[in-house]
């Protein structure tokens, strides 16, 4: 019998994510040891029983001398960095304790043949699965579509604050979507469930909204009307068709087409934003469905 997973390193324990994940894990009583760039000039402090090693993620010998004794390795590391993650399952492999290994995604359905083919997928995201996949290790995917709390709360989805908002395809396409927290209880189910989870996606929602929704719970919480809002339609496949067209001229800054391609695998049609009922393991790793109230007030939280 393996032991039980309780040694924990987080890599990338900052950004949009990190946090949320790193509070789960010592909620849970985890024994955290968090990554951090041997060269990196921040000063972000970590609560006093977190373990903090700085490491060089270009160094086989760094990482693996940092999963000595660890049971699992979670990775939240940013799009820039997401290739790191090669030398750091290559670092995991070697090492008879690590029961799992759960990479940066957290997001659109990468394994969606329309999404794989994107620029900027193919050689960030989709090497990191196939190292995965041949690499001996218990590994989980976990897709949960944009994070419904922070997306607002930013105008990313809807921009409450400014009265704006974009709607793809005229907005009315149902998508998957998941706040921060319930992706922190989805690594934690994970986590008590390594062989249910073995090798396998695990896909979670708090809730599955439109864009038109948004924008109808946004008027009816700020007591507004369609006028008072600019409200812009625009066709994911234009989008797609100019994301491609910047991707391959070489001049266009890489983060404005990658955007296009990160909108289409969300509201577009054929690219997997919306996950299919029956794949869902919200159970498996406890997740509830938001009601329509409680997305109700998460718009009005950040109003």
């Amino acid at each position: 019998m393996s032991t039980p997973i309780t040694n924990i390193v987080l890599a990338g324990a900052t950004g949009n994510l990190g946090p949320t994940i790193l509070s789960h894990l010592l909620s849970a009583n985890y024994t955290v040891t968090v990554l951090t760039r041997h060269d990196s000039p921040s000063t972000h402090s970590f609560p006093p029983s977190v373990k903090v090693l700085p490491v060089n993620y270009d160094s086989l010998s760094s990482l693996t001398s940092a999963l000595q004794n660890q049971h699992a390795v979670i990775s939240t590391l940013g799009s820039a960095a997401l290739t790191k993650q090669l030398l750091l399952i290559q670092a995991a492999s070697s090492i008879s304790t690590i029961q799992k290994f759960i990479p940066s995604e957290f997001g659109s359905d990468t394994t969606n043949p329309k999404v794989a083919s994107f620029p900027g997928y193919d050689v960030t995201k989709i090497p990191v699965q196939k190292a995965l996949e041949t690499s001996g290790l218990n590994w989980t995917l976990i897709f949960n579509g944009p994070f419904l709390d922070w997306a607002i709360k930013v105008g990313w989805l809807i921009d409450l604050q400014k009265k704006k908002i974009t709607l793809y395809d005229g907005g009315k396409r149902e998508f998957s979507s998941s706040t921060l927290e319930d992706i922190g209880k989805a690594v934690i189910g994970v986590l008590k469930k390594p062989e249910e989870t073995k090798n396998k996606v695990v896909y979670v929602e708090s809730a599955r909204v439109t864009l038109r929704e948004l924008l109808e719970k946004a008027k009816k919480v700020t007591e507004t009307k369609e006028e008072d809002w600019n409200v812009e339609d625009v066709s994911v496949e234009d989008l797609v068709r100019k994301g491609w067209e910047e991707a391959k001229d070489g001049k266009t800054d890489q983060g404005e087409w990658v955007i296009k391609f990160i909108v289409a695998s969300i509201f577009g049609e054929g690219y997997g934003g919306l996950f299919d009922e029956g794949k869902l393991d919200n159970e498996l790793v406890g997740v509830k469905r938001l009601s329509e109230e409680e997305v109700e007030g998460i718009v009005r939280r950040y109003v």
